[in-house]
């Protein structure tokens, strides 16, 4: 083994990897990461580098890296990267939120419930009931997903009010922060199931373990939202509205509290914006549907991305860049802290390359188990870290699902949230304390399985 390690996929032997062949195979990520950020930051404008162009590129590049395939194949390993299921059930998502968003907007229903809302609450308080709001539904609902689709409209067309496009990345971040929130702690989250069954503890002892570091990140990205929430208090208060038109948004928020699939919970608020636009006079079944249709085509870049990216992904695995990464960060591993520490760069490292947390903490989830293990890590805190680091990164990362999905909503560039994401910095900064004053205190004990 030594400075090597042998890496298979279905089509090929183990060959042995060094470091230049493993920095090679996560080449295409950095490719794409160099002209969509670096260039952005030098030109000082996000719009510079469209992300599928630099996802493109990227791919491309992977796809040249692929050594001993004829072409067909090449393309082969990116296109079924892409059309994983995981991908198209997202895609029906994305379709179904496009198609809802316009609709309720053509009827008047989130115009409504924008008016109703700042005729309820101070134009201060606003943005830190959204992310409140967030954290709640995420924690209900187990899906940051499901979340931003149910309350990025609102936040826009709220802070949209305010007629200050910076207050509107902020709304949306605030949004993608709590809904990250949940994400990372409840029970029903599919990160929350997957870290603990690869770390072998229960969902509710991983629950009591994660909430000591997420409970304290959301109270200090609260007060910052508290603090900076006097910048919409300037917020016109509109005119009385009709609150027959609120019906699909609440119904909306309503089913997704009780943990509907989001996909049905999309299809019942699109059917409940055709009947209350007819019922109410507000605009016709001809009317709407063309509304669905223009929403549905502004997913088209969205979808789009979600494809390129997720064949970039398949592509960077399948030149062994994942598992290189796995090896490496894995190698060097010496006390607890340090063993803490590997865990949580093994978990966002990998999320960074999949743009997926939960398929992150399955990749790492067995190697992380043995670390903690071997260094006396409590499950409950390897299962706590491995979920929460996912999660930063997933919430920071501008291609992840979720920031595409509520950009995309907002009409934002992917990167423009990123300088109001609070939460995953307050949370990163809680998290690394964690590690350092080995807290909570009561699971400083070796692993049950430590020999």
């Amino acid at each position: 083994v030594g400075s090597e390690m042998c890496i298979r996929d279905r089509n090929s032997t183990p060959t042995p990897v060094t470091t230049f062949r493993g920095l090679l195979a996560l080449s295409p990520v950095a490719v794409f990461l160099a002209l969509y950020l670096v260039v952005s930051l030098v030109k000082g404008d996000f719009y510079a580098m469209p992300v599928a162009v630099a996802l493109a590129v990227g791919s491309a590049w992977g796809i040249v890296l692929l050594r001993g395939r004829s072409l067909s194949d090449r393309i082969g390993v990116f296109s079924r990267s892409a059309a994983h299921p995981d991908i198209i059930y997202m895609i029906w998502i994305f379709i179904l939120a496009g198609a809802f968003a316009s609709a309720a907007k053509s009827i008047g229903a989130i115009d409504a419930t924008v008016a109703l809302t700042l005729r309820a609450f101070p134009g201060e308080w606003i943005m830190p009931g959204l992310f409140v709001s967030a954290c709640i539904i995420s924690l209900s609902i187990g899906t940051s997903v499901g979340t931003v689709v149910a309350i990025t409209p609102l936040a826009v067309e709220i802070a949209r009010a305010a007629g200050d496009e910076s207050t509107v990345a902020m709304f949306v971040a605030a949004v993608i922060g709590g809904a990250f929130f949940g994400d990372n702690l409840s029970f029903i989250s599919d990160t929350t199931i997957a870290s603990t069954r690869t770390q072998g503890c229960s969902m509710s002892d991983k629950f009591k373990a994660n909430i000591w570091i997420v409970v304290p990140a959301a109270i200090i990205t609260l007060c910052v939202y508290v603090v900076i929430g006097h910048e919409a208090s300037g917020i016109p208060v509109p005119d009385a509205p009709n609150a027959w038109l609120t019906i699909p948004y609440l119904l909306i928020l309503a089913t997704a509290i009780a943990g509907v699939n989001v996909v049905v919970v999309l299809m019942l608020g699109i059917l409940a914006a055709l009947v209350t636009g007819v019922a109410a006079g507000t605009a016709g079944l001809t009317a709407i549907c063309v509304a669905m249709g223009e929403g549905i085509d502004s997913m088209g870049n969205l979808i789009v991305v979600t494809l390129m990216a997720a064949g970039l992904v398949g592509v960077v695995k399948t030149l062994g860049g994942i598992d290189f990464l796995i090896d490496r960060l894995s190698r060097r591993v010496t006390g607890r802290r340090g063993a803490q520490a590997s865990i949580a760069l093994l978990a966002g490292s990998v999320d960074v390359c999949t743009a997926n947390n939960t398929v992150a903490i399955l990749t790492v989830g067995t190697i992380s188990s043995t670390i903690a293990r071997r260094f006396g890590v409590d499950p409950r805190k390897s299962a706590s870290l491995l979920d929460t680091a996912s999660c930063i990164a997933q919430c920071l990362i501008p291609y992840g699902a979720q920031t595409l999905m509520a950009t995309s909503l907002a009409g934002l560039t992917p990167a423009a949230p990123w300088p109001y994401l609070y939460y995953p910095w307050a949370l990163t900064l809680v998290t690394a304390l964690s590690i350092i004053f080995l807290f909570p205190r009561r699971l400083r004990g070796s692993h049950p399985s430590a020999v």
